[in-house]
């Protein structure tokens, strides 16, 4: 019996001590990136997005004239990247890229934004999640772009083409099509109640009051544009999921020059593209105003 008891009291001193290391480890955690140096990155990473969301806007915008090429996030770095200094830019791109990935991983784990832990809350926090890990993602490519390596092909119809092989797997990618097309008309909610603002610091070092409304609405515009290419994003993977056929999946290069081909879509196309660009815009605001984590709890 005694030794029953003493077993239960070193399970429990074992699990004392876990707990202890897990929160002096999330402690230190939380201590890098409430430093100077983290903040400073996640606003770099900020600027980076910008050039890349602008980008991709001016390029659609010479798609829908007729004199230029859609790009996705990869083209519009082997675009910004296609000059003499090429590999400077790539450099720049890839140090702020690593800033933004922290930052969506700051984000999740200790919500400097005030997300909450209500099912809301952690839905938009996992939105933060899949942030950091898509442009952990696009910094591999841009390494691999800058030593030659690099395909800018995107691998997403040869993983539906797998997945659709499989018994389940036309249900899984309908499922996973749906997602992306909820997470479409997410970004018009967005576009409507502009619940970003809640991000910008206030006060003396925050934005005035009309600094707040410019970027409030190139947000709002932003919004609405990545609304309409993630939606169709999705609808063309539930096409897939029903017609089993993987050609169907675009990539959002594919996205644009869908909106280019249809009769009505000129219009829609030009409205998407500048407001790509004025996510960009926004994106650039945010480097200057956003509240990171030394300043979520002294800014409001």
């Amino acid at each position: 019996m005694a030794s029953l008891r003493s077993a239960a009291v070193a399970r429990g001193k074992t699990r004392a001590a876990a707990h202890g290391h897990a929160r002096q480890a999330r402690g230190q955690v939380k201590k890098a990136a409430r430093h100077p140096a983290t903040e400073t990155a996640g606003r770099a990473g900020y600027v980076i997005r910008g050039l890349l969301y602008a980008t991709i806007g001016v390029l659609a915008l010479g798609l829908d004239i007729g004199r230029g090429q859609a790009r996705d996030m990869k083209g519009a770095v082997a675009e910004l990247a296609d000059n003499p200094l090429g590999l400077l830019v790539l450099i720049l791109i890839f140090a702020g890229l690593v800033g933004y990935a922290i930052w969506g991983y700051v984000r999740f784990l200790f919500d400097p934004l005030h997300r909450g832990s209500d099912a809301s809350g952690w839905a938009q926090r996992l939105g933060f999640l899949w942030s950091g890990l898509s442009y952990t993602a696009l910094l591999v490519f841009v390494a691999q772009f800058a030593i030659g390596s690099a395909s800018q092909g995107d691998p997403t119809q040869g993983y539906v083409a797998a997945l659709l092989n499989h018994r389940l797997g036309p249900l899984v990618v309908a499922v996973v099509g749906v997602i992306v097309v909820v997470a479409g008309l997410g970004q018009f909610v967005d576009a409507v109640k502009a619940g970003f603002q809640k991000d910008l610091k206030r006060g003396r070092h925050g934005a005035s009051p009309d600094e707040r409304r410019i970027a409030i609405g190139l947000g709002r515009l932003g919004m609405f544009a990545r609304g309409v290419i993630f939606t169709m994003l999705g609808i063309f993977v539930v096409q897939a999921a029903l017609q089993h056929d993987s050609s169907k999946v675009r990539t959002m290069a594919g996205a644009f020059d869908a909106l280019a081909g249809s009769a009505p879509g000129h219009v829609l196309l030009a409205i998407v593209a500048v407001g790509f660009v004025a996510l960009g815009l926004h994106s650039l605001a945010m480097a200057r105003w956003v509240r990171m984590l030394s300043t979520s709890t002294s800014s409001g």
